[in-house]
């Protein structure tokens, strides 16, 4: 994150940038961003627990990965199950994997293990986390790190104690573009001049957002009431959507959330002096949790004070899409996942220096500019600002080519498990321990305190700590 030191030349530069971006990725003109080729390495045994929607997820990526060995999974549906059959068939390296109900007895049988992957709910990933550190592995678990601030910190004082590994899966610390964004652009060439404000969204259609199963399931979907009863789950409504209750998880906050409330920590530098959020029950009336949920956050940086806005919507998509934006004073950068998502709004005046160099070296793309509105055809002649310039931030994941032959983008996911697998080599640091996604996730669990409250929260250094 420091700015581009003047006594190395350009090529030396963009080489020792990636350092803190993972394995995997090189930066380099003219595309500023590509992906390196991996090679083999000592065989990685893997243990997979959770096989849900989000384990198929990272198991679609770690089967890129090479050097890795599927030793077991651990899901207490018999479904599940069958599909990690059927996902992992004629995988060399997923033969003869051990299947496992409960977490306990894949502990204490499988002994020769190396690292844990953990896609379970939400409530479950601290003590699964905590379980495999203790046992000697090194641990990737998704996102919230739990359902609770104290379930975050055990994951924390588990890493440290055992001095094992454990990357928390917000996917995004590893993203070229993102990395790149923050290193190059708003640290190192100080793009956005004084960032005043930020933006996030992440809204859902109420089609994506209806309740899993419904009133008929599959009898093979089916958990039996005692295994989900062991397991902490009321019945198989509560199995699917555990999204929805309170004891189980942190509600749209949380579960989308928290993916860009991170970005606003890690780019802003800090942790917030403050939020207050606002939610309610708009339509999914019988919902524990809200529905829809809006936060503004107060961070005073280096730079100064700066007001975040989070809103989280699952009854409309509203135009689709999501994002975060940095707002400064002489651009402002719109950053996503999704490369057209993505842009850099130069503003206009005589004040802002010139991106000719910028645009000559690769490190950003002018875009054509935008059309002007026709006052004779209804629009509202106004003393409004000039219309800014636009430009393509770099960072696309890169084309890789499966084992079949066939050509893809890279997952969204894979370059964050790269890091980890990368850290276990110990060839890279990981680009979010627990530590540091603690300290990025400690905020998120005050938002529905102070929206059920309808209160602000300022936070004292005791409820951030660890």
């Amino acid at each position: 994150m420091n700015p581009e030191p003047s006594n190395l030349s350009r090529r030396d530069f963009l080489s020792k940038s990636v350092a803190t971006a993972g394995a995997g990725l090189v930066l380099g003109a003219p595309n500023i961003l590509r992906a390196a080729n991996s090679s083999s390495e000592d065989t990685i045994n893997v243990a997979l627990i959770g096989f849900g929607k989000q384990g198929d997820v990272l198991f679609n990526c770690l089967k890129n990965i090479p050097g890795l060995h599927f030793q077991a999974i651990c899901d207490i549906s018999k479904n599940s199950q069958n599909k990690f059959r059927s996902a992992s068939r004629g995988m060399p390296n997923a033969e003869g994997a051990k299947i496992y109900m409960d977490i306990d007895e894949l502990l204490a049988t499988e002994k020769d293990l190396h690292a844990a992957v953990i896609a379970t709910p939400d409530f479950w990933h601290s003590p699964h986390t905590v379980k495999c550190l203790e046992a000697g592995l090194n641990v990737y678990c998704e996102k919230m790190m739990s359902n609770t601030i104290d379930g975050a910190r055990a994951m924390v004082k588990a890493m440290e104690k055992t001095g094992k590994l454990c990357q928390i899966g917000h996917q995004r610390r590893s993203n070229p573009r993102y990395r790149f964004t923050l290193d190059h652009l708003i640290n190192g060439k100080k793009i956005c001049g004084q960032i005043i404000n930020a933006n996030a969204q992440w809204n859902r259609a109420l089609g994506s957002s209806q309740d899993i199963g419904g009133k008929k399931l599959a009898k093979s979907t089916i958990v039996p009431d005692d295994v989900l009863n062991k397991y902490g789950f009321k019945n198989m409504h509560q199995y699917l959507n555990w999204r929805y209750y309170r004891d189980l998880s942190g509600g749209p906050i949380s579960d989308l959330g928290a993916h860009q409330i991170d970005i606003f920590n890690w780019f802003l530098g800090g942790a917030p002096k403050s939020v207050f959020a606002s939610g309610g029950h708009s339509y999914f009336k019988e919902r524990e949790h809200f529905d829809n949920v809006m936060a503004i956050f107060e961070y005073d940086t280096p730079q100064g004070n700066v007001r975040a806005f989070y809103q989280v919507l699952t009854t409309t998509s509203s135009g689709g899409g999501f994002w975060e934006s940095f707002m400064g004073t002489e651009a402002t950068i719109k950053i996503s996942e999704i490369s057209s998502s993505s842009a850099i709004y130069r503003e206009s005046g005589e004040y802002v220096p010139s991106w000719d160099d910028l645009v000559n070296k690769g490190y950003v793309k002018k875009k054509p500019a935008p059309p002007k509105p026709d006052v004779s055809a209804g629009a509202v002649a106004s003393y409004e600002s000039k219309a800014p310039e636009v430009f393509e931030l770099p960072g696309d994941l890169p084309v890789i080519t499966l084992k079949s032959g066939n050509t893809t983008i890279k997952p969204a996911h894979q370059p964050h498990l790269e890091n980890f697998f990368a850290a276990v080599r110990g060839k890279a640091k990981l680009n979010c321990d627990a530590r540091h996604a603690f300290e990025s996730e400690a905020p998120i669990f005050y938002v529905n305190p102070s929206a059920l409250s309808g209160q602000p929260i300022v936070f004292t250094p005791e409820q951030l700590s660890v």
